[in-house]
């Protein structure tokens, strides 16, 4: 099983910890253009129009200054340092031991600065969307050569739990002989089933939790949706505002032409 995440746009920056190193890093062979993005990263962060082409607002800009020194800045864990609704979901921070050993092997946020990281990876904290970086251009296609020969060799033969954003989906397609599965999450309405948004990174998220955690990995899509199954009938989340409860009612495969199958949640 390999679960791909996207990161966070949230993340709590150390204070403490042990110094930046590229070397530290999961998957070396990232190593060339990750130094490439983080010093890209860096001149653009200092200029006087960083934040619109980063483009972020006035209020993040402590965290585009923070760009400018992440070479030797406190590190903490990845699963630490993104701490948005997803991960929360996830609970990837407060694994028990057997589960944080099978998400180190079987989780990878796939990251516009770092190409993939694992949840153990100590890494700080720094801002930059899959977007477009001035002298490197759409990051999403300057990784893709790059992912694909570090990735492509531990996804093949394996069920590949999609639960990325499109931009970060595009960053890196899995092969051919990959299982390949994209997490959709859809409500009902009028009859007409819907993809939802809101409440989406919260279920996948849940799942995400469980894969980690039940007694055995799936190792194909079949295998997965059985897993997925053992949710039906629970509360996977609240509403933000409302308090309201919502169940996954229903978790569905589906094929597709030339891309992922589709686990489909239906969630009420």
């Amino acid at each position: 099983m390999l679960v791909l995440l996207p990161p966070s746009e949230g993340k709590t920056a150390p204070t403490t910890g042990a110094p930046f190193t590229l070397e530290k890093l999961s998957h070396p062979t990232l190593n060339a253009h990750r130094r490439a993005v983080l010093d890209v990263l860096a001149d653009v962060s200092a200029r006087p129009d960083a934040l619109e082409l980063l483009g972020v607002g006035a209020g993040v800009a402590s965290d585009v200054e923070r760009n400018l020194h992440l070479d030797g800045a406190p590190t903490a864990p990845a699963s630490s340092v993104y701490t948005g609704v997803l991960y929360a979901a996830a609970g990837l921070d407060a694994l028990r031991p057997a589960a944080a050993e099978r998400a180190d092997r079987s989780v990878l946020t796939i990251s516009a600065l770092w190409g993939a990281v694992a949840p153990g990876d100590l890494i700080p904290a720094y801002r930059l969307s899959m977007g477009t970086l001035p002298g490197l251009g759409k990051l999403a296609t300057a990784w893709r050569p790059h992912l694909s020969r570090a990735l492509d060799g531990r996804a093949g033969g394996d069920v590949v739990v999609d639960c990325r954003s499109a931009p970060y989906a595009a960053a890196w397609k899995p092969p051919a002989d990959a299982d390949w599965v994209a997490v959709k999450v859809v409500r009902e309405v009028a009859g007409v089933r819907k993809v939802v948004s809101h409440n989406a990174k919260h279920t996948r998220g849940v799942l995400t939790g469980h894969l980690l955690q039940r007694p055995g990995e799936p190792t194909s899509a079949d295998e997965l949706l059985k897993a997925t199954e053992e949710l039906v009938g629970t509360t996977v989340g609240t509403e933000v505002g409302s308090g309201l409860h919502y169940t996954l009612l229903e978790a569905g495969l589906s094929a597709s032409g030339r891309g992922p199958r589709t686990l489909e949640l239906l969630i009420s």
